[in-house]
């Protein structure tokens, strides 16, 4: 699986952003551009973290894998 980040330097806050854009909340920012995708890759593994959740009788919790 492939997802698009889009880094951008913000010349008022002197900083590199990094935006999931298909990832809603899931971004980062960094000093320089290699550190803001360094830290983009690690928003990316926290985002797609499981949640607990609870479940109630006659529910299971699949999980999947995307190709």
């Amino acid at each position: 699986m492939k997802v698009r980040l889009l880094v951008q330097f913000d010349p008022k806050a002197k900083r590199w952003s990094a935006v999931f854009p298909e990832l809603p909340g899931c971004t980062s920012a960094g000093d320089t551009e290699a550190e803001a995708i360094a830290n983009a890759k690690e928003a990316l593994v926290l985002w797609f973290e499981p949640a607990p959740v609870k479940l109630a009788a006659g529910e299971k919790m699949l999980e999947l894998a995307l190709p």
